[in-house]
C-alpha cells in the first residue's frame, strides 16, 4: 500500500460557487471548417462560411481585456482555426500580454509559410490531428483531407521550428481512437518518430450524446458514437492490444505517448475533495458567436448556455446564477447536469 494513503488529513474545502476569474479560456475563433470529419458535429450540420463563422476581432479583444487573470488561451472550437481571417492578429494581441497561446489544427492548410509565421509570432503549442497511419483510413475519417498533404505540412512545421532555432511551439499529434483506426496506432508512432514529432496524445470520442433525443438533431452523431466508441466491452481486447503495441513502439523510438482509459467511472462516487470535473472553476469555452459554455466537450451551443457576451461582460456571466447552478450540480450528491453525463472527460475515458 502507498504509505501516503495511510496518512489521515482533513478533506479539502468544497470549491466555491463564485471562483476568481479563470486563467484559461478556450475561444472558438471560427465555426467554419474545410473538412467533414466523421466524429465531428460539423459533419452533421450545414457548412458555415468562413467569414460568417469568424469570431469578430473586437469581441476577441474585449474578452481578453475583460479577463486580466488570463495566462493561457486556446484558439479553437468546432472549426479549423487556420480559416479565421483574424488568427495572426489574435495571436499577436494575446502574446503581447504574455498570454500563452495555442490551438489544434487538421494541418491541411498549414503551409510552410504559415508555419514560419506562427513560429515567429510566438505560438506556444500546436496540436495536429492525425487519425490514421495510412491514406485510406485517415481520409475516410477526415473527409475532404489528403493524407500526404497533412503529413507534409506536419514535417514542414517541424522544419520551421528547427530553422528558427525556437523552443516553441510545442508540437503534439492528436489521434482520436475509434474502431475504424485503432489498429493503426503502432504504425502512427513510427511515422511520428520519422517526422520528428515528440508526442502523441490518444483520446477517445468526446461524448456519447446520451442526453440528446435519439431521434432529434443529434441522432447521426449519437449513432456514430455508439458504432465507433472503444469504451464498450467488445472492443477492449482489440484496443488494449493496439495500445500495448503502440506503447512498445513509443518506448523504443522515444515518443511520448498518452493513452486513454477505456473503462468509464460512472459508478465512482464524487470525491470528498471536489467534483469529478473542474472545468467550470478553471476555464470557460466561448463560441464564435459569443455564447459562453462550461467547456469544449459540449459541442452544440443549443445544449447548454451560461451567458452571452454580446449582452453581458464575462465577469457577470462567470459569477452569475447560471454558472453557480451548474457548479452546484457538479458538486452535489445528485446527478450532474445532463450534458455532463455522457462526457468522456467526466467519465475519465477521454
Amino acid at each position: 500500500m502507498n504509505s501516503r494513503a495511510q496518512v489521515d488529513r482533513p478533506a479539502d474545502p468544497a470549491p466555491t460557487l463564485i471562483p476568481p476569474l479563470p486563467d484559461h479560456l478556450q475561444l472558438e475563433i471560427t465555426s467554419a471548417c474545410n473538412l467533414r470529419c466523421t466524429m465531428c458535429l460539423m459533419r452533421y450540420r450545414p457548412p458555415v462560411n468562413k467569414i460568417a463563422g469568424a469570431m469578430p476581432l473586437d469581441l476577441f479583444t474585449r474578452i481578453v481585456d475583460e479577463v486580466p487573470t488570463l495566462r493561457r488561451l486556446t484558439l479553437q472550437g468546432l472549426g479549423e482555426p487556420l480559416l479565421s481571417p483574424h488568427l495572426m492578429e489574435m495571436l499577436r494581441y494575446a502574446t503581447a500580454r504574455d498570454i500563452a497561446v495555442g490551438f489544434n489544427t487538421n494541418a491541411t492548410l498549414l503551409t510552410r509559410s504559415r508555419a514560419d509565421a506562427l513560429v515567429q509570432a510566438g505560438l506556444s503549442w500546436l496540436h495536429v490531428s492525425l487519425d490514421g497511419a495510412t491514406a485510406g483510413t485517415y481520409e475516410r475519417i477526415r473527409d475532404g483531407a489528403n493524407f500526404q498533404t497533412a503529413v507534409s505540412n506536419l514535417t514542414g512545421l517541424v522544419a520551421a521550428k528547427r530553422a528558427a532555432g525556437a523552443r516553441h511551439p510545442w508540437i503534439r499529434v492528436v489521434f482520436v481512437a475509434m474502431r475504424d483506426n485503432v489498429a493503426e496506432l503502432p504504425s502512427l508512432v513510427e511515422l511520428l518518430a520519422w517526422a520528428g514529432v515528440d508526442e502523441l496524445r490518444v483520446q477517445n470520442l468526446s461524448h456519447t450524446f446520451s442526453d440528446t433525443d435519439p431521434a432529434g438533431s443529434y441522432e447521426e452523431i449519437r449513432q456514430f458514437a455508439t458504432d465507433q466508441a472503444l469504451w464498450t466491452e467488445a472492443d477492449h481486447a482489440a484496443a488494449d492490444d493496439a495500445f500495448a503495441a503502440a506503447r512498445t513502439a513509443a518506448d523504443s523510438l522515444g515518443v511520448t505517448l498518452r493513452l486513454p482509459t477505456l473503462t468509464a467511472t460512472s459508478a465512482r462516487p464524487r470525491s470528498v475533495h471536489g467534483p469529478r470535473c473542474t472545468w467550470p472553476w478553471d476555464a470557460a469555452y466561448v463560441t464564435s458567436a459569443g455564447v459562453v459554455q462550461p467547456c469544449c466537450m459540449v459541442m452544440g451551443d443549443d445544449r447548454v448556455t451560461l451567458g452571452d457576451l454580446n449582452t453581458q461582460p464575462f465577469s457577470e456571466i462567470w459569477h452569475g446564477p447560471a454558472y453557480q447552478d451548474f457548479r452546484r450540480r457538479l458538486m452535489g450528491d445528485t446527478a450532474p447536469p445532463e450534458v455532463c453525463q455522457g462526457c468522456a472527460l467526466y467519465q475519465s475515458t477521454f
